[in-house]
């Protein structure tokens, strides 16, 4: 698995810090979740599903 750094405004990473919690997820599922999203609002649909199916079953794990 890679690893990113990305910048962001400061009200942006509070409002992400803020639905993670309320979500109960890290900050890692969150952007996880909304990449795939992003990938299956391109077309990917494939591709964001298999990301999902894989988030899944990391969170049952989890549990």
């Amino acid at each position: 698995m890679a690893t990113l750094t990305i910048r962001l405004p400061d009200d942006t990473a509070e409002r992400l810090k803020s639905l993670t919690k309320n979500r109960g997820l890290s900050t890692n599922k969150l952007v996880e979740e909304l990449s795939a999203r992003a990938l299956a609002a391109t077309g990917d649909v494939k591709q964001a599903l298999a990301i999902l199916d894989r988030l899944d079953a990391d969170d049952r794990r989890s549990r």
